[in-house]
């Protein structure tokens, strides 16, 4: 590794990389020579063979990537993760937030544990999450907290509404954490997924409302549920054809290429181009009004920009 490589290397930290987009993003980052630690829980049990997959794929490819313990429901597991990487490199240069889960349905028919828990595993492992790295970053007089959230936090749709309320609150913490972290010099980007039919397990290990009987209320409502796939394979095909999950990998890895300070803080990845990116525009255009009006033109955030 000649001395600009090593100058170059980002020392970083993804959770849920056992399958899906998170596993895309640190093959991505280690790829493009960073020291990627690829989390999820349950190493030795249930994700045993998913990490010795991913280890086995790493040595094939000559890549520093190395498998971390991490269960983003818990603050102590979150901690313990990060410590074990401060241990070994002294720092801690990217996290990021990746882990999460899917819910389908009619909003009613979920209990409020089923609400409850994807809030939790998709926006409040966040605020665990970065509290376990962000000393460290303070110390370091820098970082970068990254996330992937969703197209859905802009336009919402039916049959989504544990999940999507999930990404809505997550996206409000990143934001709002984005901003107080500026005056720190720790910088925050969204990466904003459209909806991947392959490449992920999102789908397949959906979780179905609780409350059946609420559900057949509903009539033949359901029923149409079962037919949105191929709907977005419809939307996708007339887009150019379906994206793979590494192009929200590659979209991780051009962030981190982009000079610190110059980087956006929404990257949209939507192969179904619902044109969020747009909303974005005018949701920067509006917000950054109001903070000037409030002094707080140094909190403003960097403007959006689009990968796809």
């Amino acid at each position: 590794m000649t001395h600009n490589a090593r100058n170059s290397q980002q020392v970083v930290l993804v959770t849920g990389a056992g399958s899906g987009i998170g596993r895309a993003v640190s093959l991505s980052l280690a790829r493009a020579g960073h020291q990627v630690y690829a989390s999820m829980r349950e190493i030795r049990q249930k994700n045993r063979e998913r990490a010795e997959a991913l280890l086995e794929l790493a040595r094939a490819e000559g890549l520093s990537l190395d498998i971390v313990e991490l269960d983003v429901l818990s603050e102590v597991c979150c901690q313990a993760a990060v410590n074990q990487i401060l241990a070994r490199h002294g720092r801690v240069d990217v996290v990021v937030n990746n882990a999460g889960m899917l819910m389908t349905g009619i909003t009613e028919a979920f209990s409020i544990e089923q609400v409850a828990r994807i809030i939790d595993t998709n926006a409040l492992s966040w605020l665990r999450v970065n509290r376990a790295v962000l000393p460290a970053m303070r110390r370091q007089g820098g970082g970068l907290l990254m996330y992937v959230g969703s197209t859905t936090a802009r336009l919402h749709e039916p049959f989504l509404g544990p999940y999507i309320a999930s990404k809505v609150a997550g996206d409000a913490i990143a934001e709002i954490m984005a901003m107080e972290l500026r005056p720190v010099g720790i910088e925050s980007v969204i990466l904003v997924p459209g909806a991947f039919t392959s490449g992920t397990e999102h789908f397949a290990h959906s979780n179905a409302p609780e409350y059946f009987a609420i559900e057949q209320q509903y009539g033949d409502l359901p029923d149409r549920i079962s037919g949105l796939a191929d709907q977005l394979s419809a939307i996708d095909a007339a887009n150019g054809g379906a994206l793979d999950v590494s192009a929200v990998g590659q979209a991780a890895v051009d962030v981190l290429a982009i000079p610190r300070g110059q980087r956006p803080f929404r990257v949209v990845i939507d192969g179904q181009r619902k044109g969020t990116d747009a909303i974005d525009a005018i949701y920067h255009e509006k917000q950054a009004a109001f903070l000037r009006q409030m002094g707080l033109e140094d909190l403003i955030l960097p403007a959006p920009s689009s990968a796809v």
